[in-house]
């Protein structure tokens, strides 16, 4: 199955990463060569992490393929998903600037393919290319708005608002920089972004599809009318 859903999954090369990301383009031509000399790549199998609570992190991340979640675990086995990140995203500015250990967990769903910026690298561009950092100012408040809206929407709503949440999530610029309306997620997935049982998660979708908000097919969710969507999750 995993074989599967890899061959349908939306993916890149590091070359058509960069190209396609906004920070890249407004580089330097010798910051970019920089750039691609020195991003490298890794791979996940689905449950594998790319960062426990508490370990050091040495490189910015981008997602050449699959999904990641970040998610927060409580002694009592409980968890609370932050988010996910799509193919195109980049991400893990805010654990590098602060220069502490990781606060939360980034779990890979499917398998996944990563680009990875070592921090020297990521710090040299912050200290001599003015935007890259405009880049990361927005995108980290950007994060921390979105991150803020979690928080409420796990304290103060119901499953249905999680489900769709999930989904906006998953459609925000940030991280689904290529604005694909068609998203390659399966049920379980999406019920593990919005840390809901996949039975609530169902019962989520198909109140969704009756309403026209979304279609279905297996492993993956069509958005098709993304204002009523962002209605349902507030």
């Amino acid at each position: 199955m995993a074989r599967n859903l890899r061959k349908q999954s939306t993916q890149m090369g590091i070359g058509a990463l960069l190209s396609g990301s906004s920070w890249f383009l407004k580089l330097s031509q010798a910051a970019q060569e920089q750039v691609r000399n020195d991003v490298s790549e890794t791979d996940l199998v689905a449950g594998a992490s790319l960062g426990h609570y508490g370990n050091m992190q040495h490189d910015w991340y981008g997602v050449l393929e699959g999904l990641l979640k970040w998610s927060i675990d409580g002694p009592d086995g409980r968890t609370v998903s932050l988010g996910g990140q799509s193919v195109g995203s980049w991400f893990g500015e805010g654990t590098l600037l602060r220069g502490v250990p990781r606060k939360a967990n980034l779990i890979a769903l499917r398998p996944t393919r990563i680009a990875q910026l070592p921090f020297e690298t990521f710090d040299w561009l912050r200290q001599t290319e003015p935007s890259f950092n405009d880049f990361l100012l927005h995108q980290i408040n950007e994060r921390l708005h979105w991150f803020m809206g979690n928080y409420v929407a796990h304290r103060l709503g119901n499953a249905d608002q999680l489900v769709a949440r999930a989904l906006v999530g998953l459609l925000h610029p940030l991280l689904n920089p290529q604005g694909q309306m068609k998203l390659l997620i399966s049920q379980d997935e999406l019920a593990n972004l919005a840390t809901v049982s996949r039975q609530r998660c169902n019962e989520s979708l198909l109140a969704l599809r009756k309403e026209g908000v979304i279609s279905g097919e297996y492993g993956a969710v069509q958005i098709l009318n993304l204002d009523a969507l962002q209605r349902w999750m507030e």
